[in-house]
C-alpha cells in the first residue's frame, strides 16, 4: 500500500533534521519511491518552510553560515577590481549559491601581478570546495603565465567570461562567457541598418574582451565591406610600467572620424563611450546628428546626457550559468565521477536601442 504524502514528508523532514542535509536522489532510494516523487515532497515542504531546498538536495533550517562551516559547503568567487561589469554576474551568482544551500565567498584580485593567484590560495585556505574565477588576462601573454597554477588546481574550476585558447592547458575547464562575435554583429547590423557605411571602433586591448571585440570588429567590417576596420586605441594598461601613464599609441576620436569619413563609431566600454561622447561634443561633432554611438555593455550606457544604444551582455545569465556549471562539477565530485567532459558555454547579448544612433541624412 502506498504511504500518505504527508507521512512520506514527515519522514523526509525528519531526516533531514537529523543528517543536516540529504540528497534528493538518496532519500528516493531509502523511501523507495521515485526521484520526482521526492523532489515534489521536498518543494511542498519548502513552502510551507518546513526545510531548505538546494541544488539536489533537502536541508535543513539551521543558519547558512554555520551549516556552511560545517559541511564546507562554500564556493569561492574570485573576479578583478574595479570591474562594474561583473556585478550583476556576482549577484546573480550569489543568488543562485544561495538556492543551492552554498555560501558564495568573494575575493578580490588587485590590479597587479599574481593577484588571482594570492586570492585563489585566500579562498582555498578559507574551505573553499569549488571556485568560479574571472582573471585579469590584460595580454594573451599574462594570461599563458597563469595556466600552468590554475590547472594544477584540485578543487572544481568554472571561467566566468573567460574563454582559453583552443589546445592550451586550460582548454579543458569548464567555462561560460558572453557571444561577443554576436554582440559586434548586432552592432554592425543596427548601423548598417539605418544607412552608416563607415564605422570605426574605440577600444581598449587590455582584457580579453576587448581583444575579441577589436578582432571580431576587423573581421565583420571587412566582410560587410563598411569604413576601413579602423580601431581607435582609447588608451592600455598595457603600454608601459606605468598604469597611469597616456598609451602613446592613443588616438583621437573626433579626428578619426574625420580623416576616414565614418558616420557612426563602437565604443568599448559604456563607460568609455560617456566620456568619449562629451569629447566629441567639446570637438563639434554632436551625437546622433553627425555621428551615431553604440556602447559595448550596458552597465551605465543610460546614464549620460544622451542615453547611448548598447550591445547588453547577459551579465547576470552569465552568473548563473557558471554557478550552475559549478554546482554540476561539485556534485560529479562527491560522487566520485569528477573531473568528467567540460562545457563551454556561449550566451548570446542583445541590443537596447536608445537615443545615440539615428538614420544617416
Amino acid at each position: 500500500m502506498r504511504e500518505p504524502a504527508r507521512k512520506r514528508q514527515a519522514r523526509i523532514r525528519g531526516l533531514v533534521e537529523s543528517r543536516g542535509y540529504a540528497r534528493i536522489t538518496d532519500l528516493a532510494d531509502e523511501l523507495g519511491v521515485s526521484v520526482v516523487t521526492v523532489r515534489r515532497d521536498v518543494e511542498e515542504l519548502a513552502q510551507r518552510g518546513e526545510v531548505r531546498r538546494g541544488h539536489g538536495v533537502a536541508r535543513s533550517l539551521q543558519p547558512m553560515a554555520e551549516e556552511s562551516t560545517a559541511t564546507g559547503d562554500t564556493v569561492g568567487m574570485v573576479v578583478p577590481e574595479r570591474n562594474t561589469y561583473l556585478t550583476e554576474a556576482v549577484q546573480a551568482a550569489r543568488e543562485a549559491a544561495e538556492k543551492a544551500g552554498l555560501r558564495l565567498a568573494l575575493h578580490i584580485a588587485a590590479d597587479e601581478d599574481d593577484a588571482e593567484r594570492t586570492a585563489v590560495r585566500s579562498a582555498l585556505e578559507a574551505g573553499a570546495r569549488g571556485l568560479l574565477l574571472s582573471p585579469h588576462w590584460r595580454t594573451a601573454a599574462e594570461a599563458a603565465r597563469d595556466h600552468s597554477w590554475l590547472r594544477a588546481l584540485d578543487v572544481p574550476v568554472v571561467l566566468l567570461e573567460r574563454r582559453p585558447e583552443r589546445g592550451s592547458s586550460l582548454y579543458g575547464l569548464d567555462c561560460v562567457r558572453s557571444d561577443h562575435a554576436y554582440g559586434v554583429h548586432l552592432a554592425l547590423g543596427h548601423l548598417t541598418s539605418l544607412g552608416h557605411r563607415r564605422v570605426v571602433l574605440a577600444a581598449r586591448d587590455d582584457s580579453p574582451t576587448a581583444r575579441v571585440i577589436r578582432t571580431e570588429f576587423a573581421g565583420q567590417t571587412a566582410a560587410l565591406g563598411i569604413g576601413e576596420g579602423c580601431t581607435a586605441i582609447l588608451s592600455s594598461r598595457t603600454a608601459g610600467p606605468d598604469p597611469r601613464a597616456a598609451d602613446p599609441r592613443a588616438v583621437d576620436l573626433a579626428e578619426t572620424l574625420r580623416r576616414t569619413g565614418a558616420t557612426a563609431a563602437l565604443i568599448h566600454s559604456d563607460m568609455d563611450a560617456l566620456v568619449l561622447v562629451q569629447r566629441l561634443r567639446e570637438a563639434g561633432v554632436e551625437v546622433p546628428r553627425d555621428c551615431s554611438v553604440v556602447a559595448y555593455n550596458d552597465v551605465v550606457a543610460d546614464m549620460g546626457q544622451i542615453a547611448l544604444t548598447a550591445v547588453a551582455p547577459p551579465k547576470a545569465e552569465v552568473g548563473r550559468a557558471a554557478l550552475g556549471l559549478l554546482l554540476r562539477q561539485l556534485d560529479r565530485a562527491r560522487e566520485g565521477r569528477w573531473p568528467g567532459a567540460a562545457r563551454h558555454l556561449e550566451l548570446l547579448p542583445g541590443l537596447v536601442v536608445r537615443d545615440s544612433t539615428a538614420p544617416l541624412t
